[in-house]
C-alpha cells in the first residue's frame, strides 16, 4: 500500500486530517504488507532579508514492513542548508541561519526514534550528514551550476507531464531581457507568464516553492498561449492578452499592474526556483 502527497491538515495530526486518515486506513490492513506515507511538509527558510515559505520543504516517507520494521526517511527540496546554493555559491549567512534548524530538527527525529539518523547518498547538489550537510566549500559541489543544469529541465518535464502535445507553442528560449507578469492565488505568488522583450518568445516559469499548484497553474496559462498562438498573436502581444483573458480557477490570476523585467530568462528561472 503506497499513499503519497499528503499533508498534516490543520492543526497538524487533526483526527481528519489526510494523514489521520492514511494511518487509519493502513491499520485495517491485514498480511505481510509493506505500508508507504509519504507527507509534504511546507516551512520556511530564513534569508536576511526576511522569511520565505516553501509549500514542500521537506517529505516525510515512513515505510512500514510487516507491521514491525519501521524506517522513516526526510527529504528536502531546499538548498537553505548548505553552505553553497545549488550554483555553487557561497551562501555563509543563509547557512548559519538555517543549518542548526535542520540539526535541532534531527535531533528531535532521533529522540522520537530511539535511533541517530543515518546519511544518505552524497547526490548532485550536497552531501547529507547526521546532523545536516557536509560543508562542500573546500572541495566543491558535483556540479558548479546544478540548477541550471538539472533543474531547469527538470521543471520543464513536470510542466509538459501536464499538458497535450501541440505544436501551437511560441518559442522557449530568449537570448535576452523578458518582460513577466506574476501569477497569484490569494497572498502567494504561482509562477510568472513572460514574453521576450524582442517580441521572439514567450511561456510560463513555475515558482517552485509554490509547489504543485504553480505546475497546474502553468498548465492553463501555456494553454492561453497556446491560444493567443493560433490566433496569430506575438509573444508580447500575448502577454498583454493575458492581462485581460478570463482563467479557470486552476490558474490564478495576474497580479495587477505594470510589466516588470528581468535581463534574461536565466534570471527569471532563477528568481522562481528560490524565492
Amino acid at each position: 500500500m503506497e499513499l503519497s502527497g499528503l499533508d498534516l491538515g490543520a492543526p497538524p495530526w487533526a483526527p481528519d486530517s489526510p494523514f489521520a486518515r492514511a494511518v487509519r486506513e493502513a491499520d485495517t490492513l491485514a498480511g505481510d504488507l509493506v505500508v508507504v506515507i509519504r507527507i509534504d511538509c511546507p516551512g520556511t527558510w530564513l534569508e536576511p532579508g526576511g522569511t520565505y515559505r516553501a509549500e514542500k520543504l521537506f517529505v516525510v516517507q515512513v515505510e512500514v514492513w510487516g507491521g514491525t520494521l519501521l524506517v522513516a526517511t526526510l527529504e528536502t527540496y531546499s538548498d537553505a542548508w548548505l553552505t553553497m546554493d545549488t550554483r555553487g555559491r557561497e551562501q555563509p549567512e543563509v547557512h548559519a541561519l538555517n543549518a542548526p534548524r535542520l540539526a535541532a530538527a534531527l535531533d528531535g527525529i532521533s529522540a522520537l526514534l530511539g535511533a541517530p539518523p543515518e546519511p544518505g547518498d552524497e547526490n548532485r547538489y550536497a552531501a547529507p550528514s547526521t546532523t545536516g550537510f557536509r560543508d562542500l566549500r573546500a572541495e566543491g559541489p558535483a556540479y558548479d551550476d546544478a540548477w541550471g543544469t538539472f533543474e531547469t529541465l527538470d521543471r520543464a518535464r513536470l510542466l509538459d507531464s501536464r499538458l497535450p502535445g501541440s505544436e501551437d507553442d511560441y518559442e522557449q528560449i530568449a537570448d535576452g531581457p523578458v518582460r513577466y507578469l506574476a501569477v497569484r492565488r490569494d497572498d502567494r505568488t504561482l509562477g510568472f507568464v513572460w514574453a521576450a522583450v524582442d517580441d521572439s518568445a514567450a511561456g510560463y516559469v513555475p515558482r517552485t516553492a509554490a509547489g504543485d499548484e504553480a505546475f497546474d497553474a502553468g498548465a492553463a496559462w501555456i494553454t492561453a498561449l497556446r491560444e493567443a498562438h493560433r490566433s496569430g498573436l506575438t509573444p508580447l502581444a500575448a502577454l498583454q492578452d493575458a492581462v485581460r483573458r478570463p482563467a479557470p480557477p486552476e490558474a490564478g490570476v495576474i497580479a495587477r499592474g505594470s510589466h516588470l523585467e528581468a535581463p534574461s530568462l536565466d534570471a527569471l528561472e532563477e528568481l522562481s526556483g528560490r524565492y
